[in-house]
């Protein structure tokens, strides 16, 4: 199989705080991987490796088959990197911040200018181009930040909680960018505390707590992880709940749960009894407003795996 990045057996220590004890990542090319974890968990750390900003105290990493750090140079040429702050030049315009990152990698004049203003276009930055960046609002300065990332046409993106401190209504406009990345034929690393944004985004999933893996796998494999599916059913009836609760029980053998009014669930555990409920559901006339039949959510799976929430703290440096 062919990886755009892989990394096998990383760990980095700052002081006596152990800040990755052995981590393995590796993405295919042109896909997502979601690198999910808590404030500290170690994700920062391993961004910064697979940049070259950070050399591993053991292990290795490798970047479109070079190593990250006997050949830096030739990894940088392959890689774009977004932090979780913006690093743009604040006095400088738009289209200033574009060309000088364009002349550093060793863009004509011309080409650079051109470059700048294709991806001002594909970020919606043309009309603020000539206006100094500390001007833009917060999601303008992330686009930017992102655009200044992709001058050199990378081959592996690393998005370092690319939405964090951006409104939802921003966040889905940075998740089109990510999406638009791959289908240009990048590799995208994204690590984040947003479990819906894994969920939207990856290809594949590594869960990261105290520095170590604790879980890998597609988002659908993952949700697994937390136990059956469960069957939610509104009936278009209200008055009718109860006779949904006997062909739930009957078909499941489970106790339905109402947790909020008009709604039932219940766990089964194969799609086959989802199959016999809505049958029965039909046979007896009535009718649903809501139906499915779902996984656990990824914030279900990371409580399940780590017993705490994705955004709390923990005590390993990041």
């Amino acid at each position: 199989m062919s990886y755009a990045f892989e990394a096998e057996g990383l760990v980095k220590r700052f002081g006596t705080t152990t800040a990755l004890a052995g981590i393995d990542l590796a993405a295919r090319r042109g896909t997502v991987l979601g690198v999910l974890g808590p404030n500290g968990a170690g994700k920062t750390t391993a961004v910064r490796i697979l940049a070259t900003l950070l050399r591993p105290d053991s292990g290795r990493a490798t970047v479109g088959g070079h190593d990250v750090v006997r050949d830096a140079g030739q990894v940088r040429r392959l890689i774009g990197l977004t932090g979780q702050y913006a690093s743009v030049d604040e006095d400088l315009t738009g289209t200033q911040n574009l060309v000088l990152i364009g002349r550093l990698l060793d863009l004509s004049r011309r080409d650079a200018r051109a470059r700048a203003a294709e991806l001002l276009a594909w970020f919606d930055l043309t009309d603020a181009a000539g206006r100094p960046a500390k001007t833009y609002s917060g999601g303008m300065r992330r686009r930017l930040d992102l655009a200044a990332s992709l001058v050199g046409r990378p081959d592996v993106i690393y998005l370092d909680e690319p939405t964090t401190g951006l409104d939802p209504a921003k966040r889905e406009e940075m998740w089109g960018v990510v999406r638009s990345l791959v289908d240009d034929g990048s590799t995208v690393l994204l690590t984040t505390q947003y479990l819906d944004e894994a969920d939207a985004l990856a290809d594949e999933i590594s869960v990261i707590d105290h520095g170590r893996v604790i879980a890998h796998g597609t988002p659908g494999e993952l949700k697994r992880i937390a136990g059956s599916q469960t069957i939610v059913v509104r009936p278009t009836e209200p008055e009718r709940i109860g006779e949904v609760a006997d062909i739930l029980r009957a078909g499941t053998g489970a106790e339905p749960e109402l947790p909020r009014p008009g709604l039932l669930t219940v766990p089964v555990e194969n799609d086959a009894t989802f199959t016999a409920v809505v049958r029965r559901l039909d046979e007896a006339g009535i009718g649903v407003v809501e139906l499915a039949l779902r996984l656990p959510s990824l914030d279900e799976v990371f409580f399940t795996l780590t017993g705490h929430g994705a955004e709390e703290p923990t005590e390993v440096a990041a």
